[in-house]
């Protein structure tokens, strides 16, 4: 009974934030039902049948002007140039979930991913070294700042099979026609299909940003922190035990961590065994230019000030704090006994029980940077070119089991940008070198061309980046996550060369990557460096046909190669294609519904090391699944989107009784989840 509040905290937080949004909602739809509350009518005087204020007592009904609740809204990323906006497709269900098509994950919604398309690390300086959950994070470069004329809310609510749901909660508005804040939260909570799969993610970010009347200064900020919590199984013990008919009950089927718990509590949210990684960022820039002033007069009583820069100057501090943490608490149901087995024979590692606790590692840094930068636009008019020079002080530490380390590093940095007039071309050039501290030498070289062709040929673009840099710190001695490894002092190296077309209709992209000394971990636990040269060639596109009436089909399609024998593990090639019967019925119904298939080809996929939060290179089994098979039932009315999604069709099996139990593979002994139903609603509103 001790663990009782655990178990309903996390049911008592959601309930509070429906609550409130319900509270939210039924203010705001009270406030729209008083007619003299609006704008034009401050006073709020009820309004007569003739449409005069009026302070009579006379209630008059009136018909809803969908008008009132256009809205105009817009946002963009930091360091951009490019206005984007909301996107009201519905066919395309990875837009909206939270692990989009093309990423392999261990089952369950919050476990450890990564992309079946291969990406390197192409940050220069320091990286703490666990990626494996990024894909659930909030960031800085994935923050939208918004411009909104009225205030705009979004929620959603998904929920999917064993009680799984994500809550998504978007709010922004403009407090000032030239200050917007915001607010965006999420959640993630799964238990998963088999035993200690369970996720339990919370993100949450504010974001604001200014412009000063006369346009001259301008200011952002973003508070941001992510809570990811999942729990880590090792695997099954076995393949065989999926075939036995006792385990069709999934969460029967023994694992490796965790323990053998035969009715785990599915509304548990506790991590008794598996990562716990935290991190939190206070980001705030301040920009101040001189240039030209100029000004129109909208009428007697407003004018609207205009502001040519000439010289920018630019000051930004970031404050950031990570916990990067595994641990194996004592089970009730087995003791510790199982665990025990699994550390000595993967990491080599004894474990005794102390203060509840079988084994834990952690590490912990805080990092503080302060950035000046001054850019000069050279044609007045244009924003959209500029010279940028740039010095970044940074400032860190690092807490491990050995103690406590500071560092530091001096950072210069520059950038050329040219989008021409005429927009039709698009000159990127942007570099930043580590002079001294931790990283010196460490270096990030990136350069593009972009060319509009028109409207129907689309964007054509080639790209260059080489990036220098010192290999993530958990691979250093000091990190409590590095077991007796080897250090490895050489720096990574990585060039990456791209071309890339986009119209409407298709996108093509080629690439080739090659790195010298990629260092990785080549089991559990133990890291190396790859002494040749790994090269990786990819390919990629994406079409749109349109097959007869309202039959669509979209393509996308994937292929890798790999030269010689490197650690570097990817299938030759993968598709998903979705044949969808769209359109829009009965004025406001848009609807798309149809089939969703996933398929790779067979390959030695990576296998995993629940501790590190690491995928490893494996050579003695190869992952061989049947095409993923999923049907969809997607409709939006008006700015009410809903879905419902089958996932998972292709494990349907008659032997030796009707079920979904055909498991495909994500990693050796990391069987997916069978059939899952999902449904859920999005719906974006004016407040």
């Amino acid at each position: 009974m001790a663990t009782l509040p655990k178990i309903f905290n996390n049911y008592l937080v959601l309930k509070k934030i429906f609550m409130l949004a319900g509270l939210i909602f039924c203010i705001e739809y009270c406030h729209g039902q008083i007619p003299g509350l609006r704008r034009g009518n401050p006073m709020g005087g009820f309004r007569n049948m003739s449409g005069n204020s009026s302070s009579s007592d006379t209630i008059a009904f009136e018909h809803r002007d969908d008008l009132k609740d256009s809205i105009t809204i817009y946002y963009f990323h930091l360091n951009s140039l490019v206005r984007e906006y909301l996107d009201s497709s519905i066919n395309d269900f990875g837009k909206v979930f939270t692990v989009p098509a093309g990423y392999v994950t261990l089952g369950n919604n919050g476990n450890a991913a990564y992309p079946i398309l291969f990406s390197p690390i192409l940050d220069a300086g320091w990286d703490a070294g666990f990626h494996a959950f990024d894909l659930y994070k909030f960031t800085l470069d994935n923050t939208r700042f918004y411009q909104t004329t009225k205030p705009y809310t979004q929620l959603g609510y998904y929920l999917g099979s064993g009680k799984q749901q994500v809550v998504k909660v978007l709010q922004t508005q403009n407090i000032k026609p030239n200050w917007n804040a915001g607010i965006d939260y999420q959640l993630i909570s799964s238990p998963g299909t088999f035993q200690t799969q369970n996720t339990n993610d919370n993100s949450y970010r504010l974001f604001s940003n200014y412009r000063g009347k006369r346009k001259r200064y301008g200011a952002f900020l973003v508070l941001l922190g992510n809570k990811l919590n999942s729990s880590e199984n090792g695997g099954i013990k076995a393949d065989s035990f999926l075939y036995d008919p006792h385990n069709n009950r999934r969460l029967a089927v023994p694992v490796n961590l965790g323990g053998d718990n035969p009715s785990p509590n599915i509304f548990s949210t506790t991590i008794n065994t598996g990562n716990l990684y935290s991190n939190f960022t206070a980001f705030f820039r301040q920009t101040y230019d001189l240039g030209k002033k100029d000004s129109i007069a909208v009428n007697d009583s407003t004018t609207e000030y205009l502001f040519y820069p000439k010289l920018r100057f630019q000051h930004t501090i970031n404050y950031s704090s990570y916990k990067y943490q595994f641990q194996d608490t004592l089970s009730d149901f087995n003791f510790g006994k199982a665990d025990s087995a699994f550390f000595k024979q993967h990491y080599d590692t004894a474990i005794s029980a102390k203060n509840g606790i079988n084994f834990k590692v952690e590490d912990r840094w805080k990092f503080v940077s302060n950035d000046f930068a001054i850019t000069q636009f050279p044609d007045t008019k244009n924003l959209g070119q500029f010279i940028q020079a740039g010095l970044r002080l940074e400032n860190f530490s690092g807490y491990f089991e050995s103690g406590k380390k500071n560092f530091f590093n001096v950072v210069l940095h520059g950038e050329y940008r040219n989008k021409t007039r005429n927009r039709k071309w698009d000159a990127n050039l942007q570099g930043e070198f580590y002079a001294a501290g931790l990283n010196a030498a460490d270096f990030n070289v990136y350069g593009s061309l972009t060319r509009t062709l028109n409207k129907k040929l689309g964007d054509i673009q080639v790209s260059f980046q080489n990036v220098n840099r010192s290999p993530s710190y958990i691979y250093e001695g000091n990190s409590s996550f590095n077991f007796g490894n080897n250090l490895h002092t050489k720096k990574e190296n990585i060039t990456v060369l791209t071309a890339m077309a986009a119209n409407p209709r298709f996108s093509l992209m080629a690439r080739n990557i090659s790195i010298a000394n990629y260092t990785y971990f080549k089991n559990f636990y133990q890291t190396d460096q790859y002494n040749g040269l790994v090269n990786i060639t990819q390919f990629t596109a994406s079409t749109h046909a349109k097959i007869v009436g309202h039959l669509n089909l979209y393509s996308d399609f994937i292929v890798q190669q790999t030269a010689g024998n490197n650690p570097v593990r990817v299938p030759l090639f993968y598709t998903r294609q979705r044949l969808a019967f769209e359109g829009t019925f009965f004025k406001n119904l848009n609807l798309s519904t149809g089939l969703d298939v996933n398929y790779s080809t067979p390959y030695k996929a990576y296998n995993y090391s629940p501790v590190m939060g690491k995928f490893f290179p494996q050579d003695s089994i190869t992952i061989s699944n049947l095409p993923q098979v999923n049907a969809f039932f997607d409709f939006r009315i008006k700015s009410l989107f809903a879905f419902i999604r089958v996932e998972n069709l292709n494990t349907m099996t008659v032997q030796p009784d009707f079920g979904f139990t055909n498991n495909s593979f994500a990693a050796p002994l990391y069987p997916l989840p069978g059939l899952v139903i999902r449904f859920g609603i999005k719906w974006g509103f004016v407040n």
